[in-house]
């Protein structure tokens, strides 16, 4: 393996000056695996040993097993060293779904408030009923679960009526409610240009049309949203105003204005999903103030702590409107989970949600500046407190987004093409990434150099075939 490995390296430094050391590692090993040459289950030379045949350094050599090891190449077993792992049978998205939605997580948070989010949960369950929390409850949350969801609600929005709340099983479930009972009766939804792939997925299974509108630098268009509502046809607008999904845009007071405007002209309902909105720092009249009686005011915790925590909070238009929410959504889940319930609201109650929080804002700062500095020479869009970057691809650059994609994540960095976010059939040429997730910032830094280099250097790294 050592021979196989050193004649490969010569016969790849000639061809690839250009390219890091360490990826040329990878690409070496992923080719002998698909060339047949490495079999699954060949062990891999020592790192050192590797090192000096390859007159590299040590951290090089294990930078380069490590991204193989990303790339799903390789297997480590501390003792034992680095095995082949064969190639992997690529997994069909599972019910047709073609929708991008990978690497959308947040900074987890560091090791002293991940030992407070589990001490949380041991004196949860320590102090609560076990029992009473595995029965059928009523939809909406139970009175505590309420009151913390207020709470949380009150940090973004005046005083919330306790009747106008519900507290849901996440955010994407009360989209799928929402679209339900808004949409029964027929008619579209108008949405901005890109939107959360997610709600396009909703859209297709419900059979409901999405009305693009275009958009400017401060978001969709007022008279594009006018000229949709005087069709009649118009059941709903969707929006995500804060920190958007994917170009991380945040409408500023001016545009949420006008488009309240012609809501409450035509009176259409507004969905305003703010899953990001706990990330910023600076407050922005909601449409929830703006409009209270059109709009549907969602957010939830899982931007915070991670997707696992399935909890949404909803503040409705009305006593009235909340009811036929919960109704809708009690048809299609029969209730949030008592147990996710019981801890979102421990969190929030004993200052850790707020902590976490400020520890996510804390380290995207951090990745967003060494973002700024290894992406200096491309044009891109971000928020200091979130963790998403828009990254427009150079002028004449030789990959369409979707292309783009694919060569990163052969080279272990997960980026999602345009096309998923797209509702009008003109994705721009741009490419959504995100720093969150479990990475350290050492292979935050890493990856930000991989696309660096593949966007300064992209005739190094051959064709792509789609």
């Amino acid at each position: 393996m050592l021979n196989k490995l050193a004649n490969r390296w010569k016969s790849y430094q000639s061809q690839n000056t250009q390219r890091p050391a360490y990826l040329l590692i990878a690409d070496i090993i992923a080719d002998g695996i698909n060339s047949g040459e490495f079999q699954p289950r060949d062990r891999l030379p020592p790192l050192r040993e590797l090192a000096i045949l390859l007159s590299l350094n040590y951290t090089t050599v294990t930078r380069g097993y490590a991204q193989a090891k990303r790339r799903g190449l390789i297997d480590s077993r501390p003792g034992l060293g680095s095995f082949i792992r064969g190639k992997v049978p690529a997994v069909p998205l599972s019910g047709g779904s073609s929708y991008e939605m990978t690497m959308n997580s947040p900074i987890e948070p560091g090791l002293e408030l991940a030992q407070a989010i589990s001490e949380g949960a041991i004196n949860l369950f320590t102090q609560k009923n076990i029992l009473s929390l595995l029965r059928y409850q009523d939809f909406g949350g139970q009175a505590d679960d309420k009151a913390m969801a207020k709470v949380w609600l009150e940090k973004q929005l005046p005083a919330v009526s306790m009747e106008e709340i519900l507290v849901a099983p996440g955010i994407h479930s009360t989209l799928v409610g929402l679209l339900t009972l808004l949409c029964r009766k027929g008619g579209s939804v108008c949405v901005s240009d890109l939107i959360y792939p997610g709600l396009k997925a909703i859209a297709s299974q419900l059979n409901i049309t999405l009305q693009s509108l275009p958009c400017d630098e401060d978001g969709p268009l007022p008279r594009a949203f006018e000229y949709q509502c005087q069709t009649g046809s118009i059941s709903a607008l969707y929006i995500n105003p804060t920190i958007q999904n994917p170009t991380t845009l945040t409408l500023p007071l001016r545009r949420r204005e006008a488009l309240a405007d012609v809501a409450l002209r035509y009176s259409v309902p507004v969905i305003e999903d703010e899953a990001y909105v706990a990330l910023a720092t600076h407050h922005i009249t909601s449409f929830s103030e703006l409009i209270p009686e059109l709009t549907w005011y969602v957010t939830g915790m899982s931007k915070c702590f991670g997707p696992g925590l399935r909890t949404a909070f909803v503040k409705g238009p009305g006593k009235r409107n909340t009811q036929l929410l919960a109704g809708a959504l009690r048809a299609l889940n029969v209730m949030a989970s008592p147990i996710t319930n019981a801890l979102a609201t421990q969190w929030i109650g004993d200052g850790t949600a707020d902590r976490v929080l400020q520890s996510v804002r804390a380290e995207s700062v951090i990745r967003q500046k060494m973002a700024s500095e290894i992406l200096r020479d491309f044009t891109y869009r971000a928020t200091p407190q979130g963790f998403h970057l828009w990254l427009l691809l150079p002028r004449h650059f030789n990959w369409n987004p979707a292309e783009m994609a694919v060569k990163l994540r052969e080279l272990g960095v997960s980026a999602v093409s345009s096309a998923a976010f797209c509702t009008d059939n003109n994705p721009p040429d741009a490419l959504r990434i995100c720093l969150g997730g479990s990475w350290s910032r050492e292979i935050c830094a890493e990856n930000l150099q991989t696309i660096a280099h593949v966007m300064h250097n992209p005739q190094h790294y051959g064709s792509v075939i789609l």
